[in-house]
């Protein structure tokens, strides 16, 4: 049985940038200490940043009862207990 390397999806665009040679050596030594290499790097760190930007500007409508029902539930958290405990230490999933 051999252990083969987990296949990437086809990259077929490019995006050319300039920068400096201090920006380089930042984002080289940022990507060697997460075992990277410069293009992955700057690709995860890009499109996770484009996801929280987009994520930032979601609108949702809701009807007045509800709104103030998100209201109430805003102006009165629940209690501490074990299991929002857990849940607020959970890393989010995006």
């Amino acid at each position: 049985m051999s252990l083969s390397q987990p296949t990437r999806p086809l990259r077929d665009s490019t995006i050319n940038i300039r920068l400096n040679r201090q920006q380089r050596n930042t984002i080289d030594r940022a990507a060697q200490t997460l075992g990277k290499n410069r293009s992955d790097f700057v690709l995860e760190i890009a499109c996770r940043e484009a996801e929280n930007v987009l994520l930032d500007q979601a609108y949702i409508a809701v009807n007045e009862d509800t709104f103030q029902t998100l209201c109430q539930l805003l102006d009165n958290p629940p209690a501490p207990s074990p299991g929002l405990r857990k849940l607020m230490a959970a890393k989010a999933p995006w």
